[in-house]
């Protein structure tokens, strides 16, 4: 096997780096929520409607994305992007009024949008260029930037400085480096084609409807992940009794285990292929939700918490990579781009539905019987499992490249 060119290598660098910003910047943000309710007086009962404001034109900027990269380069898209989520990010740290905070976190909203699809449509796009899957690092990446992220939420929070006093270290660290690291960007070539050519102009819509097993799949994830960052805390306070102490440490279980499970995924691709990573995960998550509703103490919740996270953190890496190769086969790496950016609105949809779903049915009925309904919709992303590629496909669908043409020899190495 030879290894991968400089210029590949140079290019997972700098696009994992993106991951990680990403993950810090987002991070910073939801975390410190109250802190920006407290600072705008953003009162109770308009707080969702910005919180669900966000994602809302997130899916905005996504679909303005997948129309700009038919002209510009996902590359270009997310070089000038990054930097400006960072410079929003500490714009929300330094208003006052009102009208400030619903600008800010808007603009926020739809930078990220764009962000996310032109960061996967790249991630995306260099594992094919690869030939191997290394998706699922790029967003431990994220992962791992989350917690650090998350970790400097913290530190402000208790040291009680100000949200600007917080944001403009970060900031002022990020953004360059945003900037920097997107000159290593590698593009895919917009010649690539498939043998059967092109979808045609008018075609694009039916064309994508390959994608609903993903989108659904995508969907059902985001619920699952929703519920845990909005309601374990309260589901192992109220429900299962245990302290406050012991209440905030089932979401951090949660991202410490979709790292692990993120960091070991493509590994795991490469060796099982595919369909049968996607089905173990569905498996995990299906469980840990199950062993979730069912705890009798708080112990055990925090146990289906952590098994849960590690389900659950190979099933969006993979459906966006799914996705990507599907789209390429049929119509060429345009088509690839396109799928990647309608499926990342998915992303969105499943965050509006799961947090509110959740805690309505917690409300109205029991929040054991409440935590069932992500359990069986993930259930029937082991049904959609096919979509993900052939069963033994360690690259996408059964399109690995032979292993005299593979770059980079075993493990997880660039």
């Amino acid at each position: 096997m030879t290894d991968a060119p400089p210029h590949l290598r140079s290019g997972r660098l700098a696009l994992a780096a993106g991951f990680f910003l990403q993950g810090t910047v987002f991070a910073l943000l939801v975390t410190r929520i109250p802190a920006v309710q407290d600072r705008y007086g953003i009162s109770d009962g308009l707080l969702p409607a910005f919180l669900a404001a966000v994602p809302v034109l997130a899916g905005i900027g996504t679909l303005a994305t997948e129309r700009l990269v038919v002209a510009v380069r996902p590359g270009t898209v997310l070089r000038c992007v990054q930097p400006l989520v960072c410079l929003a990010l500490l714009a929300v740290g330094c208003g006052h009024r009102l009208w400030q905070a619903a600008l800010f976190l808007g603009l926020f909203g739809i930078l990220v949008g764009g962000l996310d699809a032109s960061m996967n449509m790249l991630g995306v796009s260099l594992q094919h260029a690869y030939g191997r899957s290394i998706m699922l690092g790029f967003h431990a990446a994220y992962s791992l930037g989350g917690i650090a992220g998350a970790s400097l939420a913290w530190a402000g929070a208790h040291t009680g400085i100000s949200l600007a006093a917080l944001y403009g270290p970060v900031v002022a660290v990020a953004a360059p480096t945003a900037l920097a690291v997107g000159h290593w960007y590698v593009d895919r070539d917009r010649d690539e084609s498939p043998p059967g050519g092109r979808a045609p102009a008018g075609d694009s819509g039916r064309g994508m409807r390959f994608l609903l097993p993903l989108c659904l799949v995508m969907t059902f994830a985001y619920i699952g992940d929703s519920t845990v960052s909005n309601w374990s805390a309260t589901y192992l306070q109220d429900v299962l009794h245990s302290s406050d102490q012991l209440s905030t440490v089932p979401y951090n279980a949660y991202m410490a285990t979709t790292l692990l499970g993120r960091a070991l995924g493509d590994r795991a691709v490469r060796r099982f292929g595919a369909v049968r990573v996607v089905r173990a995960g569905t498996v995990l998550a299906v469980c840990g939700f199950g062993v979730v509703a069912v705890a009798p103490g708080a112990w055990a919740g925090l146990a289906g918490f952590t098994v849960l996270g590690l389900g659950l953190s190979v099933l969006v890496p993979q459906t966006f990579a799914a996705a990507g190769r599907s789209a390429q086969e049929r119509y060429g790496s345009g088509a690839s781009d396109a799928a990647v950016a309608r499926l990342n609105i998915f992303n969105y949809v499943g965050f509006l539905v799961g947090s509110p779903l959740v805690g309505g049915l917690g409300t109205a009925w029991s929040y054991r019987w409440a935590m069932v309904v992500p359990m069986i919709l993930l259930s029937a992303t082991f049904r959609y499992a096919p979509a993900f590629g052939a069963a033994g496909a360690r690259y996408g669908g059964g399109h690995e490249r032979p292993s005299t043409a593979d770059v980079g020899r075993g493990g997880d190495g660039l």
